[in-house]
């Protein structure tokens, strides 16, 4: 945790750089007729500074978060953006977590009383407490954790509950690995343990989560135990209980599953450091000219995997350039725009989350303690890793599928002169952005672009620089399409703000 004084010292100067730029005259202050188009060049500049090391990875809660909070909220103050009334701390709203970082763990499977092995990196775990000792707990594979109905398949209580990651292949887009695991310990599982898909490499599994969990303070409480089974791990387990891993895993595929109870027990001991700290979502304002109780929300999250490579390594640090200081640059590109033209009809709130990586935990906690009515916001668009595609690739929507918004992309892109994507293979990633959790409580949420248009180019990012070192900023980082994506929000923006072309829903 962050020490009070320096916290508040911290708070304090973020106050007096606001108020030195709303002192300040600005560049942007006179109406444009129309909207400059936004360049390449002023994305790179934000990009270099929020993925520079000296933000070393804008992890949540380090002084990573400090200087990203710095810099951002100096750059909306000086569009003539606003801190939202009433705040307990102008620009910020505090999301209290806990970090749960073990130290050490052991599982030992038994079968028959015999021990089975499953090799010393085949299984990550993480304890909820600083210390858990759990014995002789049974061991159910429950597929995907939920029938097609949305509820929890098998009987988990007291028991080990051996889960697959990937989404569903049944239901109306059941939720993913985390809040199915959730609800498996609200079930009473004793421990989760969530089989790793073989499109994320167990390797980048492991630093990935470097043996941290963060989890919302208000959140329900997890299972005792949670973590990690490798396929090969969880291939072993099934074959020497004496089941075949493809038939079990096939047999989930179906909505009815009922989980199948293993012959064996498993032995878990963990032990933990548990730090509590407040992170923040950065929120501003831009008051429209004709307010009339409804808005438009832009957001995109600020944080990143922060020093994520251990001791020794080449480059420790996860800069994030693409993911997301991209995503940050165009929020405050398409701010600047909103704010220099003629004032939208609409209030228009910009919002950059903490804890994405972690969980969507930011944005989770605001759709829970919203600082802006959400019930007010007729739309919001997120923004996420745009710096993937070139000029000219075509919009994909995710989160299509409501006529009256589609109308709007579809018009405002053709506009553009863009070409719409439509052939739904964006809708694979709705549960892994913010848009999310506020769609979760009712508001469109939709994250438009190129980005997730062109499969092979993300695919290779995701396959290659995402949640690593080189995520960085360089020559290589494609901002023609971002730019474009960027010109579209401005436009999209200005569409859902207008109360004669968008009566607000």
């Amino acid at each position: 945790m962050r020490h009070p004084m320096k916290t508040n010292r911290f708070r304090a100067a973020i106050a007096a750089a606001a108020l030195v730029a709303f002192a300040a005259p600005t560049a942007f202050a006179a109406p444009a007729k129309g909207d400059a188009p936004v360049t390449e060049a002023e994305l790179a500049e934000h990009i270099k500074i929020l993925s520079s090391d000296a933000f070393e990875g804008r992890a949540p809660g380090t002084e990573g978060e400090d200087r990203t909070i710095a810099y951002v909220v100096g750059e909306w103050a000086k569009l003539g953006l606003e801190p939202v009334p009433g705040s307990a701390t102008p620009w910020l709203q505090g999301v209290p977590l806990i970090e749960t970082q073990a130290i050490g763990g052991s599982a030992k499977f038994k079968i028959g009383g015999r021990e089975v092995p499953l090799g010393d990196d085949g299984v990550i775990l993480t304890g909820r407490d600083a210390s858990v000792s759990l014995a002789n707990l049974p061991v159910v594979f429950v597929g995907y954790g939920l029938g097609a109905a949305g509820r929890v398949n098998a009987d988990v209580k007291g028991k080990v509950a051996v889960m697959l990651y990937d989404n569903a292949p049944f239901g109306d887009k059941l939720p993913r690995y985390r809040e199915r695991r959730q609800l498996l310990a609200e079930a009473g599982a004793s421990a989760v343990l969530v089989i790793a898909t073989d499109a994320t490499p167990w390797s980048q599994l492991q630093n990935s989560l470097g043996g941290k969990t963060t989890r919302l303070a208000s959140a329900a409480q997890s299972a005792p135990v949670t973590g990690f089974l490798s396929p090969v791990a969880a291939d072993a387990l099934f074959k020497k209980a004496g089941q075949d891993a493809k038939a079990l895993r096939d047999a989930a595929q179906s909505g009815s599953y009922k989980g199948f109870t293993l012959p064996a027990t498993v032995d878990l001991a963990t032990t933990s450091s548990v730090r509590r700290y407040e992170s923040n979502n950065i929120v501003a304002k831009l008051p429209g000219a004709k307010p009339d109780g409804k808005a438009v929300l832009f957001l995109g999250h600020w944080d990143h995997l922060g020093i994520c490579a251990p001791e020794g390594a080449a480059d420790r640090i996860c800069n994030g350039a693409v993911d997301n200081a991209s995503g940050i640059a165009v929020l405050t590109a398409v701010a600047k725009r909103l704010a220099a033209g003629e004032r939208p009809d609409r209030d228009i709130y910009f919002m950059a989350t903490t804890a994405e990586e972690k969980g969507l935990l930011g944005a989770h906690h605001f759709a829970d303690h919203p600082v802006v009515p959400l019930a007010d916001i007729t739309v919001a668009l997120n923004i996420d890793t745009i710096a993937i595609s070139p000029r000219g690739t075509p919009v994909a929507t995710i989160g299509r599928g409501k006529p009256a918004y589609d109308a709007v992309i579809r018009d405002v892109a053709t506009k553009l002169g863009r070409k719409l994507d439509e052939d739904g293979e964006a809708d694979a990633f709705i549960q892994r952005q913010d848009g999310w959790a506020l769609g979760a409580k009712g508001v469109t949420s939709l994250m438009v672009g190129g980005s997730f248009s062109d499969m092979a180019l993300l695919e290779k990012f995701l396959g290659s620089d995402y949640h690593g070192p080189a995520d960085e900023f360089s020559d290589k980082v494609p901002l023609g399409g971002a730019a474009e994506d960027a010109d579209l929000h401005v436009a999209l923006g200005r569409a859902f703000a207008d109360t004669k072309r968008w009566p607000g829903r």
